[in-house]
Formats: structure tokens, C-alpha cells, sequence
């Protein structure tokens, strides 16, 4: 795709001086502009700019023409990175948030570009991507603690306000917004609500609730050969229970064709555990097993969401209709972690 054909030349000289603006850099040049790879619900262009003679590279991300209703606003997960940057988590430099739409025809995030990369499968199957794969698994715990370091008493100023207070349930919270997204789409899924029902039942206690990315997985963070470079994708994160990203990060529908990597397809889940502790993480396995199930269980339903975008006429895309399709496998494996003799009286 041509510059061109994404900004009309007055967008781009109104992008350019708002970047410009945000930088302190009057002389900066908008070079170039194309589209990225990635993300199912945001569209995201690499931006090449030049200040003072020097290249400079960023990624704007914006809303894709539909999305779902989980998904959080791009502001919002901007101010996340924000509070993630301040923590110490590796995620790219937050630049700035532009709240006009008139700049470029929607609201967008600036953020710089990081190196690397971040497609599941191929990270999975690649074993030079990430340098040593015991040391991505720990450096991605120790990133996963800095996260859950971060607490609602210690967002001061408020700067994730709009997250609301905790709920004191975070499993059922979560069973309640996923039969809202089934109801909001009109699905009725049978093995889900068995799901459902069986998580229900089985709801275990938060001692506390932290910052959850809810989205920490193989594919959304990126690397190079020598290993992490960026914590990718935060437009779920909230305050939850911090054992709801170590259950999805482990689950078996995110290891990508390697069931006996448990630790998202690249080690063996006690690598990722280490990690996790050295920070000052704790792990407490059951709970980490009741939120693998939850993990199927929600992504059947944001796969249904997906594919819904695409039936409903809003965004035809074989991705997304695809992507709907999963949702039965899901189902299965549900299914397969639920049997009636796992029911607890």
C-alpha cells in the first residue's frame, strides 16, 4: 500500500505536524508511512521520520474498522504502557496519545518502533528466535512480575482510573463478562456454558488483585536472536487475579503445535516459573489450573466475537472468519478439562 492510498496529503502534513509538535522537532520529516503485520483488532503503521538528519522509526496504532466489545480504547491501553514504561516492564516507548480525530480521521497512539519478532508460530517453531529458550522463558516471568507489581493503591496520581476498582471476585467477573459477550453476539454455545457453569462452581479466591495484561502469551511479545525485546498488545489489561496471565500464558491452546512446551511453546514451564519468583512472583499451581481452563474458555468466546465481526457485515476478512471457526476445537478442549468427575460436590 502507497502512502498516498493511506493519507490524503493534508492527514499526512497534519500527522507530521502533530508528531513535530509532540517532539519539540520543527524540522522533522514524515518520510514514509506503510502498514504492519498484527493485530486483530487495531491497525498499525510503521512511521519513518527524520530529525536533524537522523532516522527515526515509530508504530502508530488505531482502531480497525470493527472491533470487539472487550477490547479496551486505544487510549487506555496507552495509558497501560504508560504505567507498565514507568515500571520497568520492556514494552516500546510510549510517545504520545492523540485524542483528534481530525488529525488523521481517528484517535491514535505514537509509540517508538521495536525490533523484532513477535508471530507466535514462528518464534515456536525457530529455535534461534529468542537466543536461549530457558533464559526467554525467565525473562519473560521477571517481566510478568513487574507487571503484577503494579497495584491499585500504588496508582498514585490515578493514572488508570479508568480501570475502576478491582472486583473482589476476579473469576466471576470474568465468567459475568464472558455470558455478556456470548449474549452480545446472540451465540449459544452449549459446551461453553458448560465451561461456564463448571468455573463457576469452582471460583477460587484473589488473595490480591494487580495489574493483569490478560493477554500475555507467544505472540504478543517480540524477539530477536539474542532474546526479548517488548511486552506487545495490552488493550485487555486490568486489575484481576495475577494467576488469570500465568494460566493463559501456559494454557495449551497458546503453544502453537508444542504441547510439551507448557510454557507458551518455547520451555518447560518451570523456567517460567523461576522467572516469575526471582521477581517476587508466587505461583500458586491450582489457581494457575483453574485459569488454563478459563484461558479456553475465553478465547472460544473472543474467537466467536472474531468471527462475528466478520458475519455481521461490519469487517469481511477470511482472518477473522477463520478465526471464528476455532471455536469449536476450543470447545473440545473444555470439554476435555471438565469432565462430570472433575465437578466438586
Amino acid at each position: 500500500m502507497r502512502d498516498a492510498e493511506m493519507l490524503d496529503a493534508d492527514a499526512r502534513a497534519a500527522l507530521r505536524d502533530w508528531i513535530a509538535a509532540r517532539l519539540g522537532a520543527p524540522d522533522l520529516a514524515l518520510t514514509e508511512i506503510s502498514p504492519l503485520s498484527g493485530g486483530a483488532i487495531q491497525e498499525n503503521w510503521r512511521l519513518r521520520c527524520t530529525i536533524a538528519g537522523a532516522a527515526r522509526d515509530f508504530v502508530l496504532r488505531k482502531d480497525a474498522a470493527a472491533t470487539i466489545a472487550s477490547s479496551r480504547t486505544r487510549e487506555q491501553e496507552f495509558r497501560l504502557i504508560e504505567a507498565a514504561h514507568r515500571a520497568g516492564v520492556r514494552v516500546p516507548e510510549p510517545v504520545g496519545f492523540c485524542a483528534d480525530a481530525a488529525v488523521i480521521g481517528a484517535p491514535f497512539a505514537l509509540m517508538g518502533l521495536v525490533p523484532g519478532i513477535g508471530l507466535g508460530p514462528r518464534i515456536v517453531k525457530e529455535a534461534g528466535l529468542g537466543g536461549d529458550r530457558a533464559r526467554l522463558a525467565e525473562e519473560l516471568g521477571r517481566q510478568l512480575a513487574r507487571i503484577h507489581a503494579i497495584l491499585p493503591a500504588g496508582d498514585t496520581p490515578p493514572r488508570l482510573a479508568f480501570l475502576g476498582a478491582p472486583d473482589p471476585d476476579p473469576a466471576l467477573a470474568e465468567i459475568r463478562a464472558l455470558r455478556a459477550s456470548l449474549d452480545g453476539i446472540g451465540a449459544r454455545r452449549p459446551a461453553i456454558e458448560w465451561g461456564l457453569r463448571w468455573a463457576e462452581r469452582r471460583a477460587p479466591p484473589c488473595p490480591a488483585s494487580t495489574l493483569v495484561h490478560r493477554d500475555f502469551r507467544t505472540g504478543n511479545y517480540m524477539v530477536d536472536e539474542a532474546g526479548l525485546t517488548a511486552i506487545l498488545d495490552w488493550e485487555f489489561a486490568g486489575w484481576g487475579d495475577p494467576a488469570q496471565d500465568l494460566g493463559w500464558f501456559c494454557a495449551a491452546c497458546w503453544r502453537f503445535g508444542r504441547p510439551d512446551l507448557e510454557a507458551g511453546g518455547i520451555a518447560p514451564r518451570a523456567d517460567f516459573y523461576r522467572g516469575y519468583a526471582d521477581e517476587g512472583g508466587r505461583v500458586d499451581r491450582e489457581r494457575v489450573a483453574y485459569w488454563e481452563v478459563m484461558a479456553h474458555l475465553r478465547w472460544a468466546v473472543i474467537a466467536l466475537e472474531q468471527g462475528y465481526r466478520h458475519v455481521s457485515g461490519r469487517e469481511t476478512s477470511l482472518e477473522l472468519a477463520l478465526t471464528g471457526r476455532m471455536a469449536a476445537e476450543l470447545e473440545r478442549a473444555v470439554l476435555r478439562l471438565t469432565p462430570p468427575d472433575a465437578w466438586s460436590a
